[in-house]
């Protein structure tokens, strides 16, 4: 039995040819492994698209190409000058044809990492954007793509370390690299133990530098490692008590901010909203209340187009928002524009969970250029402190409380200075204790002037707030009025529904 011959593979490690190759090796998978990154994100947003012909090609794409060996893909694309002569120049270089046919075959296997990633941000993180007047491509720069790539970056970093390994295929078309001097070398001294040795020591190098390279990145992009004490020391520490403000009696000639006019939803078979109308003037605080199922909060989704609409039409300020045309929604060509007068909390908070406090209230203002970095940062700190939230300024959403994350939610919609805000029980997610917080913050903004509506289960609370209560049920307003002309009832539906509801 032969011995391997050590000072022989000691004097590959050193050989020029190899750390060539390896050079070779690590450019040609960087390179893949980005463009595989850019490409495979547009193939899996393509996936998911409402255009059918879009969808269907982008999972032809993915099912085909996941199917071809890469070794079939490497040798058609290295003689397809054979069929398309003008391409030679470019695909006769061994490099070229190999990085192209890796391109290929890795952005099928990315997409589908990528759509995972996609697919793991909740779909509230979407509706919050849409809230914020953050188009589409904005809400994917700044809050989905974010997310999605910490998902999927475990599993894109094995993936880096495969396309690392598969660059060893690309020695079929003669390319020089690690395996390729390898195999040269122990076809002329039949050491081939010995050569695959060092050739296995410099891919196990290669790999082993990149995943402590891709292990730091994964630390950095996870939040949720920062530190618990996260506290600006520039920021105040103490928490200022809101004073209760008395409101300013409602104006019976205010305008009406929101005015929605038979307004009609089904989800197949059912319908969730029939003929709905309602209409809320400047500075009015209305409560929606009513049994699970009702309608309720479908109807203050529809306020900014967060659930579209098959028949009726809503109005803001005077002006057309939202129609229904044969079932299909149609819009304001302003929409994008004016959507910020509308601020909305969510039951489930939807903060941004890869930015910290202040960068979720600022990213909205930011987004919109609505001043400087310095302006917007003195913006943002202010509506936190309305909220009792500045000292929390630098923390992430998962180091707060559910009620201080929902204060944080408040102080991002305000941000904006909208004309209106929509709660979509603001309290439902919360533990009781915590319940008192938010409500609290909510009154400030009632006493401020705020016009709101309020879909809540908290009864005292939409008693003590609100100039009218809307009591909801089978899609259906079937009571609107004065929170005390409601709370004497005696005999109707509404009086059942509140007196189980006190107790």
């Amino acid at each position: 039995m032969g011995a391997i011959d050590w000072y022989y593979v000691l004097d590959l490690i050193l050989d020029a040819d190899f750390w060539r190759a390896s050079a070779m090796v690590v450019v040609l998978s960087v390179l893949t492994w980005s463009a595989g990154l850019v490409l495979g994100l547009g193939v899996a947003l393509c996936k998911d698209s409402p255009v059918r012909v879009v969808r269907t090609g982008a999972e032809i794409y993915v099912w085909f190409f996941r199917s071809l060996p890469l070794l079939v893909l490497l040798i058609f694309v290295y003689n397809l000058p054979q069929l398309w002569p003008q391409a030679g120049p470019m695909l006769s270089n061994p490099f070229t044809s190999g990085l192209i046919a890796l391109i290929i075959s890795e952005t099928a296997y990315i997409a589908e990492i990528h759509r995972g990633g996609l697919l793991g941000v909740p779909k509230g993180q979407h509706e919050a954007g849409h809230a914020l007047g953050i188009r589409f491509l904005g809400r994917l720069r700044l809050i989905i793509v974010p997310q999605a790539f910490r998902i999927a970056l475990p599993s894109l970093s094995n993936e880096f370390i495969t396309i690392v390994k598969l660059t060893s295929l690309v020695s079929v078309i003669s390319l020089n690299e690690i395996l390729m001097v390898g195999q040269r070398l122990y076809t002329q001294n039949f050491k081939v133990i010995d050569t695959l040795i060092v050739v296995a020591l410099f891919y196990v190098m290669i790999v082993s530098a990149f995943n402590a390279l891709l292990s730091i990145l994964e630390r950095r992009l996870d939040v949720s490692r920062t530190n618990q004490s996260t506290v600006d020391s520039a920021l105040p520490s103490q928490v200022t008590s809101l004073s209760k403000v008395e409101r300013t009696p409602l104006s019976p000639h205010a305008p009406a901010v929101v005015s929605i006019d038979r307004v009609s939803k089904s989800f197949g078979a059912k319908h969730v909203l029939r003929d709905v109308s309602l209409q809320v003037r400047e500075g009015e605080v209305v409560s929606i209340i009513g049994p699970s199922g009702s309608g309720k909060t479908t109807l203050i989704r529809t306020v900014n187009m967060l659930q579209d609409i098959d028949a009726g039409a809503i109005r803001l300020y005077g002006k057309d928002w939202i129609k229904a045309f044969e079932g299909k929604s149609w819009r304001a060509a302003d929409f994008d524009r004016r959507i910020t007068e509308i601020g909305m909390v969510f039951q489930s908070f939807n903060l941004f969970p890869h930015l910290s406090v202040l960068e979720n209230v600022m990213l909205a203002p930011q987004y919109h250029k609505r001043g400087g970095r310095v302006k917007l940062k003195e913006k943002a700190m202010a509506a936190l402190r309305r909220v009792e939230m500045q000292a929390h300024a630098l923390k992430y959403p998962h180091q707060l409380s559910g009620g201080q994350q929902q204060r944080v939610a408040i102080a991002r919609a305000i941000a904006m200075e909208p004309r209106i805000m929509l709660f979509d029980e603001p309290t439902s997610a919360l533990d009781p204790e915590l319940v008192n917080e938010v409500l609290r913050t909510i009154e400030s903004l009632a006493a401020d002037g705020m016009t709101m509506i309020i879909v809540t289960h908290e009864m005292r609370f939409a008693r003590r707030i609100s100039d009218r209560i809307v009591f909801m049920e089978n899609g259906v307003i079937e009571a609107d009025d004065s929170p005390e002309a409601l709370f004497a009832a005696k005999e109707n539906r509404v009086a059942t529904f509140l007196l189980q509801s006190m107790h």
